[in-house]
């Protein structure tokens, strides 16, 4: 069988990681979740139905989420599909970036397709909309035919971070894009790596990519009620935020810089 590139380097020599300090965002869709990703975070990215990768939190999370210790960035995103929207659906988004403004949180994370490039127009509605938000380009990067195109352009409308798993369904999948993204970025933007990243897999993510913040989840499957289920009110694959393994992949991320 065939190995890739990444495979491959996986079997070399590791780098040496340089950086002082490695980033952790966990992604979370509940209020339990934010509240268990208070401690070992340096971000929490805000959601609803992470099952699907996320859409944009209910004004009660948002709200609940003004109180964080942490920074607290949003997602927006109006359904679940792809990122190309029509006029109903910006408008959606822009009242919901003025009531994260409005609710005082540090940042948004959006992002719009148009004909394999990004929507330029609408992320310039959005960005004017955010005014002193931080600015985080989230994944429909991955599904763009020039992604080093795409950074050039969101560094020029003054995003400061992008989430991407290298073009691939996972990050450890994406390694060969995801060092070039890295060294293409250098200090003008932060590439933050996110798709299945756990404390298993990302010390050799962080050691092959030379990222230096990552996303994960953190989280573990949980078992909804047999009734629930029955009646369409809960699906299979649930999962919930869990103190513990932002614990581990913390003490992971800070013995790669001991």
């Amino acid at each position: 069988m065939r190995r890739s590139l990444f495979s491959l380097q996986n079997m070399m020599p590791k780098s040496q990681i340089d950086a002082q300090h490695l980033k952790l965002e966990v992604c979370v869709d509940t209020a339990s979740g934010l509240g268990a990703a208070q401690t070992g975070t340096d971000t929490i990215e805000l959601c609803s139905a992470l099952e699907i990768g996320g859409l944009t939190p209910s004004a009660g999370l948002i709200e609940r989420a003004r109180s964080s210790r942490v920074d607290v960035h949003a997602m927006i995103r109006p359904r679940a599909g792809d990122f190309t929207y029509n006029d109903a659906e910006m408008e959606q988004m822009l009242h919901d970036i003025a009531c994260v403004r409005r609710a005082g949180l540090s940042g948004i994370v959006i992002g719009a397709i148009k004909n394999g490039a990004l929507d330029l127009p609408n992320l310039q509605r959005m960005v004017e909309a955010a005014k002193d938000l931080s600015l985080t380009l989230h994944r429909a990067i991955d599904c763009l035919d020039d992604p080093f195109e795409a950074m050039d352009q969101v560094v020029d409308l003054g995003f400061k971070r992008i989430l991407t798993s290298g073009g691939a369904p996972r990050a450890v999948d994406g390694g060969e894009r995801l060092r070039r993204l890295v060294a293409h970025a250098g200090e003008l933007i932060e590439i933050v790596v996110g798709s299945g990243v756990s404390a298993g897999n990302v010390s050799m993510l962080a050691r092959e990519t030379g990222a230096t913040s990552f996303h994960a989840s953190c989280s573990t499957a949980v078992v909804a009620d047999a009734l629930s289920t029955k009646f369409g009110f809960a699906t299979p694959g649930l999962r919930e935020t869990d103190a513990a393994k932002i614990s581990e992949m913390r003490a992971t991320l800070d013995a790669l810089v001991s």
